[in-house]
């Protein structure tokens, strides 16, 4: 069983983290060639492109959750029909979402705090992202039907070829045909869109699960795409709600660190991206494993593997916890930064990493919860924190100054941890 449940995790985990490092390599990248500006304005806009991202992993996890509880169930037809959806699914937020946000980013991105300048860099940057939206969402979308239907080495593979091409054209475009935020853009749309031809190749030798017929009629479909929000909003919300935790933060920093904050919380954003999705990661790829045996009504080995995730995340997260305090004075050089810019990171970089553990615990208890249909729990926990963490963000900063913007994060980590626990103990949800 323990070998079964690294099976599924070990790929996930990795595949989450090079999700998370496309963000960092474009900050490499302009960091170095454009600079502080550069770093704040793909930091201002990524809430934008984690939308994007998040809509496809709402819809594919939620798609894969309904699909993997009626393998356990052996419905064949069900299998079919929350694949098919899925797909159909994907297609139409792709064509919805370009539409809607090519109009809404320029002012999305004055309400995220982007002014002048800033607002420039960040709309060159953003609006080739939106364009890219259908690579996006059909990847991050695609890759979990994988996962499931097929195995999680297929899902890293196909995320690893995305990731690769994205640091080769980041370096041409950026450093050979000087195409600065635009290239970055550029870079990472490509690698993406390379990454969906490969899922759609994976699962065109599964085609015996799409089945339009399978679907029935349009009351039929409009009844799949409920059940599947309705369990997509967990992992959407995983997924985004850094995001609105990004946003917060950084409208607090502008207001009580100016530049300096905004372009430190741009380095520690893109460090803690990839150790909260490398977390999330062991959260989603538990997910097939919990929901069949969750299908199957087999509450033993549930029971079992959601203590192997716990126990496999304390570990990660105190890893994480530890090489990121080590390392705390050297991060913020790889990504160009000032010297004051440095400095700050330096100082704030131990107060993110106390909520890490705390994080982790919520994350694996959060994807149980949807894994196994239990999605009111999820909501609380997942739409909960940025909540809470705006209310602590009114006080705290008037208190301790941009410190007390750094602390809020771990707090609010800390009190989610115990939520989730209290919850979890509640004897509706516990096993």
């Amino acid at each position: 069983m323990r070998k079964q449940f690294y099976k599924y995790v070990i790929p996930s985990v990795l595949a989450f983290a090079l999700s998370g490092v496309y963000a960092i390599v474009d900050g490499f990248f302009i960091g170095n060639s454009v600079g502080d500006i550069g770093l704040a304005a793909i930091n201002i806009a990524y809430p934008i492109t984690a939308l994007i991202q998040s809509i496809g992993t709402g819809i594919g996890i939620g798609g894969s959750v309904e699909l993997s509880v009626n393998i356990g169930k052996n419905d064949v037809k069900a299998q079919k029909s929350y694949f098919t959806a899925t797909i159909f699914m994907l297609i139409l937020a792709s064509i919805i979402c370009t539409a809607i946000l090519h109009f809404a980013s320029p002012t999305l991105l004055t309400a995220f705090g982007a002014e002048g300048e800033l607002h420039s860099y960040a709309m060159d940057y953003i609006s080739i992202i939106i364009l890219g939206s259908v690579f996006q969402i059909m990847g991050t979308g695609l890759v979990p039907l994988i996962r499931n239907v097929v195995t999680s080495s297929a899902a890293m593979l196909a995320m690893l070829v995305g990731f690769a091409t994205n640091i080769i054209l980041d370096y041409t475009l950026i450093y050979i045909y000087s195409l600065g935020i635009a290239g970055a853009a550029i870079a990472s749309i490509t690698g993406q869109g390379l990454t969906m031809a490969i899922c759609i190749g994976i699962l065109a030798k599964k085609s015996n699960y799409f089945s339009v017929t399978a679907i029935g009629s349009l009351s039929g479909f409009i009844d799949l795409v409920k059940h599947i929000i309705a369990v997509g909003l967990s992992p959407f919300g995983l997924t985004f709600s850094p995001n609105i935790t990004l946003i917060v933060i950084n409208k607090s920093a502008i207001v009580n660190g100016g530049d300096v904050a905004v372009s430190c919380y741009a380095v520690i954003a893109y460090i803690l991206c990839v150790v909260q999705l490398l977390l999330q990661g062991v959260g989603d790829g538990c997910q097939p494993i919990l929901s069949r045996y969750y299908g199957e009504g087999n509450t033993k080995s549930l029971k079992i593997n959601r203590g192997i995730a716990y126990r496999f995340t304390f570990v990660l997260s105190l890893v994480c916890t530890v090489i990121t305090i080590l390392l705390r004075n050297y991060i913020p050089v790889l990504f160009g930064t000032s010297e004051s810019v440095a400095e700050a990171c330096a100082n704030a970089f131990p107060i993110f990493s106390a909520g890490l553990v705390f994080f982790g615990f919520t994350r694996v208890t959060t994807s149980y919860f949807y894994a196994t249909q239990h999605s009111l729990p999820a909501y609380v926990l997942i739409y909960g924190e940025p909540v809470l963490l705006f209310i602590l963000l009114l006080f705290i900063p008037h208190i301790f100054g941009i410190n007390g913007v750094w602390m809020a994060t771990p707090i609010v980590q800390v009190i989610m941890a115990c939520l989730s626990l209290i919850i979890s103990n509640r004897k509706k949800y516990k096993i």
